[in-house]
């Protein structure tokens, strides 16, 4: 069973810094993919940052691209994303996914029905 527990959330003024820590436990096989995403009440659920390690390929939404970096250390078994120069509009719950499928994993376009999903921390940036 995988479990994910996310870290790091709070508030912040505009221009500042979080860093999301994303801490994962159970058996992942040698193929899978993980990810942030966030959403707001009332709003569709966005990807913010994927990652496949099998096949090299990260993706990051057009909104955060140059402003957020997702980074993975294997031995801690962690995913983290480092979100600088924060905009009001990135306040929004998010949430750390994993999945091991093909159909998710390696698919055409961004996928965000990932099976595992932790709890979610709260992003608040203030103007």
């Amino acid at each position: 069973q995988v479990r994910l527990v996310e870290s790091g959330g709070g508030s912040v003024k505009a221009g500042g810094s979080l860093r999301l820590s994303c801490a994962a436990f159970g058996y992942f096989g040698s193929t899978y993919c993980m990810g942030w995403f966030r959403q707001n009440p009332g709003k569709e659920r966005e990807a913010v940052a994927l990652i496949n390690p099998g096949t090299s390929t990260t993706y990051y939404a057009d909104s955060v691209k140059g402003r957020f970096t997702m980074s993975q250390d294997n031995a801690e078994n962690t995913l983290s994303l480092q979100m600088d120069s924060l905009k009001p509009e990135d306040t929004a719950m998010y949430y750390c996914a994993a999945d091991f499928r093909a159909s998710i994993c390696v698919a055409r376009g961004v996928r965000s029905d990932y099976l595992y999903w932790g709890q979610g921390t709260q992003v608040t940036v203030s103007s």
